[in-house]
């Protein structure tokens, strides 16, 4: 929906159609949008990853952050946790489809990112 603003005799702007709700857009951003989410996604592409390992993959995030990220992708439906029944007992993690529908948004943002890195 396009945004109409109409201006009156005074100079006074007036949006008509006002968004009364997240767009499209913001619901998206508020799914993979948080701080680590995209990067933990990324690096869950290929295979179950155990907790451990995603840590040392994403060096800059601290375990808090990623076990909170983690729980909120697993709670949207993106990631799948796993306990492997091993001793000792470990995690893993893994793109659900709905997690898998990301990747391409993600792929084209890291381009357009690199493309744009000098800004």
């Amino acid at each position: 929906m396009k945004t109409e603003i109409k201006t009156d005799a005074k100079g006074k702007k007036t949006v008509l159609n006002t968004c009364t709700e997240p767009c499209a857009i913001e619901r998206g951003m508020r799914l993979i949008g948080g701080k680590w989410t995209g990067s933990i996604i990324y690096h869950l592409k290929d295979e179950p990853v155990r907790f451990n390992d995603l840590c040392r993959m994403l060096g800059g995030a601290s375990r808090k952050m990623i076990d909170q990220r983690l729980k909120e992708l697993e709670n949207n439906g993106m990631v799948l946790r796993s306990v492997i029944d091993t001793r000792p007992i470990a995690v893993t993690y893994s793109l659900t489809e709905f997690g898998r529908s990301a990747l391409d948004i993600l792929e084209q943002l890291r381009v357009w990112s690199e493309s744009h890195s000098d800004n």
